[in-house]
């Protein structure tokens, strides 16, 4: 009997969903940040990019990122998409009942920093870009928190204005990653990474230069 012929099914390359959800980051971290820093006159215009941007959009990278198989991106962007959606849960439902809303923000930006800080450390093996990007939201957190719990209007003001610098290093990441794999070919730089050892967690379109890295179906 003649054996059947077996055939090898390949899924397609899919997108790198790494820009959408730094695009969804810094759309949202903006808004916020310019009300933080006291340039807006209105309300709280970023709320509902929280849920829907922010939130939903940068939420779906991360599920993305979970077929990609890359770990870093997946926590990343899941947990910060969640964090918009929490943070507009909290304004929405909790803040105005709360009798210490400072402090119950100061605690939420303390927690996600102290994730943020592992995040940072192993961002070393992306690159710088990504790198950056950590270490301006770091600082950004801690010195929120820091403002919130000591409900100083001066350190909150300057948390924002950190903000603003964060939400405008993670756009240029974001760019660079959309041009760069429109392109095929690093147009926009996003740097080497600051370890020797470059972790193939991204796609081509966000990998550190002269990193190799891997080709995920």
């Amino acid at each position: 009997m003649e054996e059947t012929p077996r055939r090898r099914v390949e899924m397609p390359n899919v997108a790198d969903p790494a820009p959408l959800g730094l695009a969804a980051f810094a759309l949202t971290t903006f808004l916020l940040s310019a009300k933080n820093a006291g340039w807006t006159d209105g309300g709280n215009a970023w709320l509902g990019f929280a849920f829907a941007y922010g939130g939903l959009a940068q939420l779906l990278a991360g599920m993305w990122e979970f077929r990609n198989r890359n770990v870093f991106g997946a926590t990343a962007f899941s947990t910060y998409g969640s964090f918009w959606i929490g943070l507009g849960l909290y304004v929405l439902l909790v803040e105005e009942a709360s009798p210490n809303a400072l402090n119950d923000l100061g605690w939420i930006l303390l927690a996600f920093a102290i994730f943020n800080t592992y995040m940072l450390l192993w961002s070393t093996r992306v690159s710088a870009a990504v790198f950056l990007v950590f270490l301006t939201l770091e600082a950004t957190e801690v010195v929120l928190a820091a403002g919130f719990f000591a409900d100083a209007e001066s350190l909150i003001r300057a948390g924002g204005v950190i903000g603003v610098v964060t939400a405008a290093v993670a756009w240029y990441t974001s760019a660079a990653g959309v041009v760069n794999g429109m392109a095929g070919r690093s147009v926009l730089p996003v740097g080497r990474a600051l370890w020797r050892e470059a972790a193939p967690v991204l796609g081509p379109e966000l990998a550190p230069e002269g990193a190799r890295v891997r080709e995920l179906r």
